[in-house]
């Protein structure tokens, strides 16, 4: 078996577990606490409760969330990649048909935990299928799109176009419902930006008296380029070389292992990186 079919089968296996998650979170936690999650979720929930409450009609959440979903998955087959949008296929199908056959379940337990709890399951099940290169559709493919072209992180942006939804749904169904909604989407935002470090960077400080032997060990485990400064310890008086590079967040660990490995006596400083100008090399997504 190769390695394209290992990572595929692992990443279904991811996918579905997360759309697992994900369709639990919204039968249990969205059901119990009447909240209005993010994104096109958030909408089709809106849509689904208003179409109840004001016409009398049931229309399955999962039927408008694939509905949603149809133009966004257009933008990323185009503009990100076609493994990218297949797998996010796969998760938003799973998410729609896991939410139609497991039974809705109401908690009894204090809205601020269900809210809380809620929001971590949400954000969990997101930064399962981000890992795997995929999502879970809606504003998730809008965030991968921006994030991609601007080279940053965009989700904490998405989380304000949310308050437009939630706004709605205060007029509607009560300003308490949505007012606990911002928090369960601040909190389902917050393990999404701390855990998905793809559009997060780091700078390398590397003093070695290999540079050679150091820089061909990283350059077998990344593409980033590495610029070489002459340095001179003050103390030793030694002639030394400075490496300096920046990487993605989860690149790091594997960096300065290879540096290590090629100069035990290295020194590294890591430091994060809030912006890049200028040409970077970041590995697709297919």
């Amino acid at each position: 078996m190769n390695q394209t079919v290992k990572k595929n089968i692992k990443t279904t296996l991811v996918i579905i577990f997360s759309a697992f998650l994900s369709a639990i979170t919204i039968n249990v936690f969205v059901y119990s606490g009447g909240f209005f999650p993010g994104g096109f979720s958030g909408i089709s929930v809106l849509i689904n409760r208003s179409f109840i409450e004001y016409m009398g009609i049931d229309i399955p959440y999962g039927l408008l969330y694939v509905s949603l979903n149809v133009f966004p998955t257009i933008l990323v087959y185009k503009y990100v990649g076609k493994r990218f949008t297949y797998f996010s296929i796969l998760q938003y199908s799973l998410v729609s048909i896991f939410t139609l056959i497991l039974p809705h379940y109401k908690l009894e337990y204090d809205i601020i935990l269900i809210t809380i709890f809620g929001g971590i399951f949400s954000g969990i099940s997101v930064v399962l299928s981000l890992m795997q290169n995929a999502s879970g559709g809606g504003t998730d493919f809008i965030a991968i799109y921006a994030s991609n072209r601007y080279r940053k992180p965009i989700f904490n942006y998405i989380l304000y176009a949310n308050m437009g939804v939630l706004s709605i749904a205060g007029l509607l169904f009560g300003w308490e419902k949505a007012l606990y909604s911002i928090i369960y989407q601040f909190v389902t935002t917050q393990v999404i930006e701390s855990r998905y470090q793809r559009y997060k960077y780091s700078s390398l400080n590397m003093i070695t008296n290999h540079p050679e032997e150091v820089s061909q060990a990283i350059f077998k485990n990344t593409r980033h380029g590495i610029t070489k400064l002459r340095a001179e310890g003050v103390y030793s008086k030694s002639e030394k070389t400075m490496l300096y590079m920046v990487v993605n967040a989860f690149e790091v660990n594997d960096v300065v292992t290879a540096a290590k490995e090629a100069d035990p006596k290295i020194f590294i400083t890591v430091s994060k990186t809030d912006k890049i100008i200028g040409n970077y090399y970041l590995k697709p997504m297919d």
